[in-house]
């Protein structure tokens, strides 16, 4: 028996006239698209498709859950966030930029020699970047740590933390699941880019299935769908964790990438370059 249910039955009063104008969002989403994509070609460096694939989730985030002058105070009882899937963060530089963390013109340094902008976000050098991750499972074991002192202190913050369906072949994702349900952290939100990136090495199945039977709560969701985005990341529960099975597409949004293994981790030529911008645009 299934103890997860579908975003469709979540019990919310949010209206989608609530959310922000729908075109005005899709046109700054396609903006940032373009940045990614320049940033990526002139470094010829990066993981565009899985930036896509949660640059979704991160706007929800950072636009309508997060306080972002919180983060920018350095408030230490601030709602937090952790990029487990560092491979993703020209996603979450984007995002950071558009929030006034620094210059969006600072993204077309990403990967050079002095930039700040590595492939892999580090908290030592970029204003918002909470955790240096990268390493695939060890992003996750962090927030739990993060959520597990807000506990034990009685901080009222919450922990989001999202990480790659890939992730979860790493044991640590496993033995952080359970370390979180065993200290009821009803104060940790683990969202899954289910983009099905792992599929041609390793079928994952239902991942609700397998964090419900951890003790998770779970909700499974449209990841490119932002009233079912929010709605997943503003429940409440009380004694369990949260996890957000977000179904996304790799490289969504753009024609060329998307689902298209060959794009993981290369550049766009000059040429696809072009077309690209355009399809954007």
């Amino acid at each position: 028996m299934k103890i997860y249910v579908k975003s469709l039955s979540l019990k919310t009063d949010l209206k989608n006239s609530d959310m922000p104008n729908a075109d005005a969002v899709k046109s700054n989403l396609n903006n940032l698209k373009q940045l990614i994509v320049r940033a990526s070609a002139i470094a010829n460096e990066g993981h565009i498709p899985s930036a896509f694939s949660i640059l979704d989730i991160l706007w929800v985030l950072y636009d309508r859950i997060l306080d972002v002058e919180s983060i920018k105070s350095n408030n230490p009882h601030r709602d937090r966030f952790v990029l487990s899937k560092g491979h993703g963060s020209l996603a979450l530089y984007a995002i950071l930029a558009n929030k006034g963390f620094f210059p969006e013109s600072e993204l077309l340094n990403f990967c050079k020699f002095n930039s700040n902008l590595g492939g892999h976000p580090d908290c030592n050098k970029v204003q918002g970047v909470e955790v240096s991750s990268g390493s695939l499972g060890h992003g996750f074991p962090m927030a739990v740590g993060i959520a597990l002192s807000y506990f034990i202190q009685k901080i009222n913050g919450k922990v989001f933390t999202l990480i790659g369906d890939g992730e979860c072949n790493e044991g640590t994702i496993w033995e952080s699941a359970l370390l979180a349900s065993h200290h009821h952290l009803n104060n940790l939100y683990c969202i899954i880019d289910y983009n099905h990136s792992t599929d041609r090495a390793l079928k994952l199945g239902s991942i609700a299935d397998k964090f419900a039977s951890f003790g998770w709560s779970c909700e499974v969701i449209n990841g490119h769908n932002h009233f079912d985005i929010y709605k997943a990341l503003t429940l409440k529960h009380a004694d369990k964790p949260i996890a957000v099975i977000a179904e996304t597409i790799k490289g969504f949004g753009c024609s060329c990438m998307e689902n298209e293994p060959a794009w993981h981790h290369r550049a766009p030529t000059q040429e696809e370059l072009q077309n690209i911008l355009e399809e954007l645009s």
